[in-house]
Order: C-alpha cells, then structure tokens, then sequence
C-alpha cells in the first residue's frame, strides 16, 4: 500500500479505531499480541463495531492451534498457544462497552482459553474464587517452582486491563521466586458485571490478602502489591491503609483523577462511565472524583516503585512526582523519557527492574 493509500485509510478510519491503535500498539505486542497479528487484523479495521470480531477471529486461530498441539499431546506448546489467544479475545473486548452482548462474549473466550492454559504453563496456575461482599472475585494464581511456600505479588488491573493479559508480568515474577495472584476487582475483567468501579481498593485488596493467609502454599506474610494504568493508582492507595503490604510498584497511576474526561479517548471515557455504572458522565465524574491519594499518601510507609512516561498522554508523570513527594516509606521514582502510557514502548526500562526490586523487597535472593 502506498504511502498515500495509506493516508487516506487513516483519514477515513474511525477516530475510535485510530484511538485504539495509536495508544495501545506497544501494550499489545509486548502483552503477548505477535506484531504480524497486530498489524494484519488493525490494518483490516476501519469502523470500531468491527474491533471485536476482527480480534475474536484472529484469536480463533491461536486457540485452534491450542486444540490441535493438545490432540497430540504437546501440552506446553498447547498452554502458550491459547494464552495467545486469551489475549487476542481480551484485545478485542477490552474497550469494546458499545456492543455489551459481543463484549462479553469475547470476554468468556479469553477467560476459557486462558482458564485451559493455566495446568499447561510453567509453572502452572490455577484459578482461584475470593470471597467479596457476598460473591467472589476471581484471579489466577502461579507459584515459581521448587519447594516451599513463596512470597506473593498481588496484581492490580486497570480500567481496561484484566487477569488473562497478565502472563509476561507473571513469568518476570515467577522467574525470581515471587508467586502471583492477578486478580479482577470491582470494575474490571470477570467482576465487572457484578461490581462498578471502587475508588476505595483497600476493600478488595484486602479481601485478596485475607484469601492468601487461607492458603499454606503462599506465605502471605510477605506480600506485595503491583498495579498497572488505573491500577498504578489502586496499588498505592491499597498500600495506604492495608498495612500487611510490604512493598508496591505503581506504573503510570494517577495521583487523582479529574472529575471530567476532557483530552481523553472517547473509547476510555466510554469504558469508565459502563464500569462504573453511571447512567451519565456528570455520575461517573463524581466517582472519579473520589479516585485520590491527597490526604492519604503520607500513610504509605512500605517501600514504593512508581514508574511514569513523559509522553503519557492519559497520565501526566507529574502525578508519579507528586505521590512520590509526600510517600513516607522508601519510594525509587522512575520517570522514562519518551515513555507512553505504562511506558509500554520501553518495557525493557522497568519490568526487569521492578521485578529484580520487588524480589528484593520481599526476601528473595537473586537469581
């Protein structure tokens, strides 16, 4: 395709779908999207009622290749194949609030697939049910090889984030000693149909943690607590007051959040107000309202990794400075030149190195 051709593709595209693409392109492929998958089906989009089933069926493809490497008894090969999948199905469901009854429909895939990986991955997981104000949230829950109960990292997601994306931050843990537990709170993934978004995640947190000291396989005596995007603003407000927290990382969280969505996809903006379950903007704004660390940061006394990009355009890393100002425990404060949202586009500058710190932080000698 000509460089013209191409200029006019963009310029007649859905702006939703231009959105998707320009913000998310570097989370997908490091996430577990193959980058000719990325860019075949995206180049293949040009309405955003169509994201969703162009996902759905590239994923079809990976979760296929899953079902044929499991009929010939290649397990690994098998879990890795509908990991991919699982992935594939969440990219096309993640903002995808317009159509409810596709969404969830991709939803169930990614979970299913991922759900079929976990006995096949190494090491495995398993998916694990806790209890939460009279239902369940649940998460899928790895431990590193070898004997003994590990340490844990608690994994918080974002607005549009969810568990079944999560397999490259878990190896990175997995592989330096560290259990995980990613989990889906109010709002997001599995529990977004039964819970809106909570400002207040100490609650779910804690119920998490007063799940992992059930188990005699984890020692939760040494758990830490991880959150990416709007999760990066749940982890350090968990921290504030769940003091069995004993380290955090926070990536490209904010401070507090604006009660309006000015300068914001209009495909987020959309996300929040559906997983909050606001019947309008002006609801959800007052719940966003409620999304701070003002008044509460000074209560974090655990040691704290915040990491940031100077060209996040949905978090300004001046919020990473800030909470970094008035934490009172140890904080390391990375703020990545030319770094996206979640600083995606130079993972290799902090995901190694949280995972290296966490480990430390939480008594793992050095692999």
């Amino acid at each position: 395709m000509s460089d013209q051709a191409i200029a006019e593709k963009t310029a007649r595209r859905d702006p939703r779908v231009e959105a998707a693409i320009s913000h998310w392109a570097p989370r997908f492929v490091i996430n577990g999207v193959p980058l000719t998958d990325f860019q075949e089906v995206t180049a293949g989009i040009d309405r955003w009622e169509d994201w969703c089933s162009a996902w759905s069926a590239r994923a079809a493809v990976h979760e296929e290749l899953g079902d044929k490497a499991l009929a010939a008894g290649a397990g690994l090969s098998a879990g890795e194949h509908f990991t991919r999948a699982a992935v594939c199905y969440h990219f096309g469901k993640f903002l995808f609030v317009n159509d409810m009854r596709q969404m969830k429909q991709a939803h169930m895939k990614a979970v299913e697939c991922r759900n079929r990986a976990l006995p096949l991955l190494r090491p495995p997981g398993e998916r694990v049910a806790i209890p939460y104000e009279g239902r369940h949230l649940y998460g899928n829950l790895r431990k590193p090889a070898g004997a003994g109960a590990a340490p844990v990292v608690v994994m918080c997601m974002g607005l549009d984030s969810a568990k079944e994306e999560m397999d490259d931050y878990e190896n990175r843990f997995l592989k330096r000693g560290l259990a995980t537990l990613a989990f889906d709170g109010p709002g997001q993934g599995e529990a977004e149909y039964d819970f809106g978004i909570c400002p207040e995640y100490e609650k779910p947190v804690t119920a998490v943690i007063d799940y992992l000291e059930t188990r005699k396989d984890i020692d939760a005596g040494r758990t830490g607590v991880w959150g990416v995007s709007l999760g990066g603003y749940y982890a350090p407000r968990a921290a504030c007051f769940e003091k069995r927290i004993k380290a955090c990382v926070a990536l490209s969280g904010a401070y507090e959040r604006a009660t309006g969505f000015e300068g914001r996809p209009i495909i987020n903006v959309e996300a929040f107000r559906v997983r909050s379950k606001s019947a309008n903007l002006e609801e959800a704004g007052r719940i966003a309202a409620r999304m701070t660390l003002k008044g509460h940061a000074q209560n974090i006394t655990c040691p704290i990794y915040i990491v940031a990009g100077t060209k996040d355009r949905l978090t300004p890393h001046t919020h990473a400075e800030k909470l970094a100002a008035e934490v009172s425990g140890p904080c390391v404060l990375s703020v990545i030149e030319g770094g996206n949202h979640v600083v995606n586009n130079y993972w290799y500058r902090y995901r190694d190195q949280t995972a290296d710190w966490m480990a430390t932080r939480l008594g793992v000698a050095r692999r």
